[in-house]
């Protein structure tokens, strides 16, 4: 596989973030692939707050794969800051190819980097094979999470 790039997001890769977040079952039903008033309201929020990346993977100048991370303060874990990855998605025709545990390595390096006590995530239990790829890099389900749509 060609390398991989990880670089925060820019406005013009905003098409192909939503491109990436609605290519898969899950996505489909909840996200558009059109760059709206929403959408560009919440990337200018994760661009201007410094508690948070909008990441991009790219690979011969394409943006093949997306993450967000997010870093909490917190008083638990002696005060230690968690991050937090969230909307992992790699293009579905590179899956296995080494994209995900790219943009996962950078991602723990610079928890590590900043001293984070913690990398967190969530993945829908639907998702077998991703459970197994987190599983792969460390991961532990040790915890049940909960979510409230509102």
């Amino acid at each position: 596989m060609t390398e991989v790039t990880l670089r925060e997001a820019v406005r013009a890769d905003l098409p192909a973030i939503l491109a990436l977040l609605a290519d898969d079952v899950l996505g489909r039903a909840r996200e558009h692939h059109t760059v709206d008033a929403a959408y560009e309201r919440a990337f200018a929020a994760i661009t201007a707050d410094p508690r948070n990346q909008q990441l991009v993977a790219e690979r011969d100048g394409e943006v093949v794969g997306c993450f967000q991370l997010t870093y909490i303060p917190g008083l638990g874990r002696h005060g230690a800051e968690r991050a937090l990855v969230e909307a992992v998605r790699v293009r579905a025709d590179l899956r296995g190819q080494g994209v995900g545990e790219a943009m996962m390595s950078w991602a723990i390096d610079r928890a590590r980097e900043r001293g984070c006590g913690l990398v967190q995530l969530t993945t829908d239990k639907s998702r077998a094979d991703a459970h197994r790829f987190y599983r792969r890099l460390g991961f532990v389900a040790s915890h049940e999470g909960m979510k409230l749509p509102l």
